[in-house]
């Protein structure tokens, strides 16, 4: 029996936490390894009551005993602590995914890991990107290619060129990698064997990754700073494109709509790229794109945390 587990850092409302958790128990992984960001008790014995859970609060003295400073930002604190954990899990895969991302598969996912061939080293698993004001539409993933530019082109008229496939957050989706490989790193979106990014990888067929980057208006706006500064749309992250064939950051795209418009012209773009409107549910359905994924977050809450 092919036995898989996550490792994820976390800071985050105890019910997100909860669910994130409850939902890929659901799936089947025999292990969580949880990292949290910062103390949060409650979240905490909540989790370390669950036998597959492992659970690790990165507070002071954590870091006192790391063998590197704790990073000031959050990317290379998920990144040692995914490395860490891989050095000593106890299954035969292990994937890097955030707390807002919730695999789907069209089959079990040990199956899945298990049909693959021996020399398959690494998984890569696609995004679907979540239409703000749903729980349960998401746009599908585009490949690269010149169809992926002109179906965004056409889905967003006005901001599909400076977009990856029409994407608000990455395309570039999360990696299983197996276990017993040494040196393992983990980056956000892909692992190193030495120097060796990704040995022996394959794209998955039939498992994607719900990724809710903006639940709402509300919710996108109120960590649209901390994403310009410090996450998804911080400066130092490349364009969709070469600068040389018309490709802007994310970050200046959104300065310069700053710059233009203020907030109205964040509203607008929000509206346009984001928001689960009837124009934008038909034109991604008229596509193929539109994929409707009900996570059922609440009842596999009660179904593996009872009385919470």
């Amino acid at each position: 029996m092919t036995r898989w587990g996550l490792v994820s850092t976390i800071k985050a409302p105890v019910r997100d936490i909860l669910a994130f958790a409850a939902h890929h128990l659901d799936l089947g992984a025999a292990r969580l390894y949880l990292y949290l960001d910062a103390p949060n008790p409650e979240a905490q014995e909540v989790l370390q009551r669950h036998p597959a859970i492992r659970v690790q609060v990165c507070d002071d003295a954590y870091w006192q005993a790391a063998p590197i400073k704790r990073p000031k930002k959050h990317q290379p604190r998920q990144t040692f602590n995914a490395s860490e954990a891989y050095k000593t899990a106890d299954v035969d895969w292990l994937t890097h995914i955030d707390v807002d991302e919730f695999l789907w598969p069209d089959h079990p996912v040990a199956d899945t890991l298990a049909a693959l061939s021996a020399d398959t080293q690494t998984l890569r698993v696609r995004p679907m990107e979540l239409l703000s004001g749903s729980d349960t539409a998401y746009k599908a993933w585009l490949p690269p290619g010149p169809d992926r530019d002109r179906i965004a082109a056409r889905l967003y008229p006005t901001y599909g060129e400076f977009l990856k496939g029409g994407f608000l957050s990455h395309v570039a989706g999360k990696v299983f990698v197996r276990t017993g490989m040494s040196p393992i790193t983990f980056r956000i979106h892909n692992v190193f064997l030495g120097n060796d990014m990704n040995p022996g990888v394959a794209e998955s067929t039939d498992m994607a990754l719900c990724h809710r980057h903006a639940l709402s208006w509300e919710d996108w706006h109120s960590s649209y700073r901390f994403r310009m500064a410090q996450g998804s749309y911080r400066p130092e992250l490349a364009p969709n494109r070469p600068h040389e064939k018309g490709g802007v950051k994310m970050h200046d795209l959104f300065a310069m709509i700053e710059s233009e418009r203020g907030e109205d012209g964040l509203r607008a773009f929000f509206e346009e790229v984001c928001a689960a409107t009837p124009r934008q549910r038909a034109a991604l359905e008229k596509e193929g794109l539109l994929r409707i994924c009900d996570l059922s977050l609440d009842a596999k809450i009660a179904k593996h945390f009872p009385g919470i």
